[in-house]
């Protein structure tokens, strides 16, 4: 799905240094994560090559994108205008509908490698799970033949329900590294958490500090806790996530949030902040339904 990218304007202060590297958690097949990364959607053209290179060069080691997104060719020209090895980055991409079968995934992996211009992929999703078409499982299958092979060191899907990915044990018995879904202190997806939990899934959040509304960033409740700890709300928002074992993937192409966004990493809420931003929780007010949503 694209949406604007988390952009609005934020009257909040901004770090004035680089931040340090976000730590890494390792995932079901051994890759290391980083625990905070960069959303590319629906950034094109020059922008998203300045976007990602800045993005490097601010700290940023996950970078994710998607053949839907239309945006592979410049992700990957950013990656490279920023001088930084490939091996230091981990690299998102994520399939349509349309290659939703084992042959399928391998077309669209080789066809994603292309575009960025490397030759593997640190991670694969299936982008939505697609259920009217009922073929989602085959295309893990796909994910998991390529990751045998070495072309990907994880994979995963994105936007999968607990019953999605309870299918896909049930079928293949393979475990998934990542299951990527819209997530943020006012939809905390507590089911999906939890089934993602079960079989050691990380889950990775889009749209973690909101889309295109500022609504979450000025509630007053992220403010106050913001205050007790000289941070910003989005930075609040993002510390939540990390610390919940989250895996939030804020967007921006703007270099001052960019630093923001990724200066979480200094500080730590206490209990009975995180319990008030638990508070915050709306259920599934403004989901996106991938029952019946999906490319």
């Amino acid at each position: 799905m694209s949406l604007t990218p988390d952009d609005s304007a934020r009257p909040d202060a901004i770090p004035t240094m680089p931040a340090p590297l976000a730590p890494t958690r390792k995932l079901v097949h051994g890759a290391e994560m980083p625990v905070l990364g960069l959303g590319t959607s629906p950034v094109q053209g020059e922008a998203v090559v300045r976007q990602v290179a800045e993005a490097v060069a601010a700290g940023y080691r996950l970078i994710d994108t998607a053949e839907n997104y239309g945006n592979e060719a410049g992700v990957g020209e950013g990656l490279r205008a920023s001088g930084v090895d490939r091996s230091e980055i981990f690299l998102t991409s994520k399939l349509n509908r349309r290659w939703h079968s084992v042959d399928g995934v391998r077309q669209a992996c080789e066809a994603s490698l292309e575009r960025l211009g490397t030759d593997y992929l640190d991670l694969f999703l299936v982008h939505w799970p697609n259920p009217d078409q009922g073929t989602y499982v085959d295309a893990v299958r796909g994910l998991e033949a390529l990751r045998e092979e070495g072309l990907l060191h994880a994979i995963g899907v994105s936007n999968f329900k607990p019953a999605h990915l309870q299918r896909v044990v049930d079928e293949t018995g393979i475990f998934l590294d990542v299951n990527q879904v819209q997530l943020s202190p006012y939809t905390t997806r507590p089911d999906v958490r939890a089934a993602n939990d079960v079989y050691g899934t990380a889950t990775e959040s889009w749209s973690p500090i909101g889309a295109s509304s500022a609504e979450l960033r000025e509630d007053e409740v992220l403010a106050r806790v913001g205050r007790r700890y000289d941070k910003t709300p989005t930075q609040v928002i993002l510390r939540w996530h990390v610390q919940l074992g989250l895996v939030p993937i804020p967007k921006s192409t703007d270099p001052a949030h960019l630093a923001e966004n990724i200066a979480v990493f200094d500080f730590e809420l206490a209990p009975d902040d995180l319990e008030a931003i638990a508070g915050l929780d709306r259920g599934d007010e403004g989901l996106t339904d991938s029952d019946t949503f999906g490319h």
